[in-house]
This record gives C-alpha cells, sequence and structure tokens, in this order.
C-alpha cells in the first residue's frame, strides 16, 4: 500500500464525518427549493400596537435623531416588543422611525411616529421550510452562518477531491468507475445545453 493512501483515507472519512449533517440538509432543502411553487405556505402574521411613553415621546421631539436608537428608545422598544435591536439599522424621515428586521423564514418590521408616539410592529412567519430555505440561501442569516457555509463548501471541495483520488487508486479493480464519472459530468452538461433556455 502506498503510505499516502492512509492518509488521503483519513482526509475522506474525516471531511465526510463533518459534511455529513451539512449535506443532509443541504440535499434536503435543494428539493424544496427546487418545488418551492408546489410546497405551500401559510404565513402567520402577528401584529401588535403600542403608545411610546410620553416622556421618551418629549425627548425625541426636542432632538429627533437622524440615525442610530438612542439607549432609551432602543431599551423600551426591546421590552415592549420582547426582541433585540442590538445592530439593526434604523431609518429617521420626517420624524418617523422605520426598523426592517428581516429573518430566515420570515420577516417584521416597526414604524414608530414621534409625532403622536404610535408604534406599529408586524412580524410574519413563514414556517419550517422557508427557515431551512433561507438557512441554504444565506439570506438573513448574519456572519456566523455565512462562515459556516464558506467552511462546509471547502470540507465538501476536499470531500470530493479526496474521493476523486480514492476512485483513481481503486479504479484498475472497478471497470465502471471512469464511464460513472463521465456520466456524472456529461449528463448535467447535456440537460443544461439541451432544455435550459
Amino acid at each position: 500500500m502506498l503510505p499516502w493512501l492512509g492518509t488521503l483515507r483519513q482526509w475522506h472519512w474525516i471531511s465526510s464525518a463533518l459534511c455529513l449533517v451539512g449535506m443532509l440538509l443541504f440535499s434536503i432543502t435543494g428539493i424544496t427549493l427546487n418545488h418551492a411553487a408546489q410546497i405551500e405556505a401559510k404565513p402567520q402574521v402577528f401584529n401588535q400596537q403600542a403608545q411610546l411613553p410620553e416622556r421618551l415621546r418629549v425627548e425625541l421631539q426636542e432632538k429627533t435623531p437622524t440615525q442610530g436608537l438612542p439607549l432609551a428608545l432602543r431599551q423600551w422598544l426591546e421590552g415592549e416588543l420582547a426582541l433585540r435591536l442590538d445592530a439593526r439599522s434604523a431609518e429617521w424621515s420626517d420624524a418617523e422611525l422605520y426598523i426592517g428586521l428581516p429573518r430566515p423564514g420570515g420577516d417584521a418590521w416597526l414604524s414608530l411616529d414621534i409625532e403622536s408616539g404610535a408604534l406599529e410592529y408586524e412580524s410574519t412567519d413563514r414556517g419550517w421550510i422557508a427557515y431551512l430555505n433561507d438557512l441554504h440561501k444565506g439570506r438573513n442569516t448574519g456572519s456566523a452562518w455565512s462562515w459556516f457555509i464558506d467552511v462546509f463548501a471547502g470540507l465538501c471541495v476536499l470531500f470530493s477531491l479526496s474521493g476523486l483520488l480514492l476512485l483513481q487508486r481503486y479504479a484498475g479493480a472497478r471497470p465502471s468507475t471512469w464511464p460513472l464519472v463521465a456520466l456524472g459530468l456529461v449528463l448535467p452538461a447535456l440537460l443544461a445545453l439541451l432544455f435550459i433556455n
């Protein structure tokens, strides 16, 4: 046995173990994304109205921010709506605050009128399939998930290349190896050329 073969096998099984759950997730969500039009979603919409405390309303009227969220306002919004607004961008225009709160599998927003103190909050949940599909796409998932996708993709490349080298090593004893590899290359190419406009 060649000395590098044991190392190659080790790289292959370690990368496959690290990729297993991610490959299952991305394979299943690949199917759900491909059939998104046939999967019926029933979004659940939650609305909430509230009134800004008079003290905060007066403070904001005296000095309306042009960007960011004053600490007292942020703390009140988080307490009133039971959510976190840490790094959310606040849009101020004509004495009105708007904050978009997109997330995987849903969306939310809040609007606050400084003159009247009226707060409106709406949250939409599109369900678990939409949540997993958004994880697949990296939509509104943040930097930690984005890093996970990149590392996972690198491990998949390592898994595939080490598998290809193992195929090369054992192809002599398995005559169907290279025709199957060729089919895996030619079939998607033909489908793309013949059936995709």
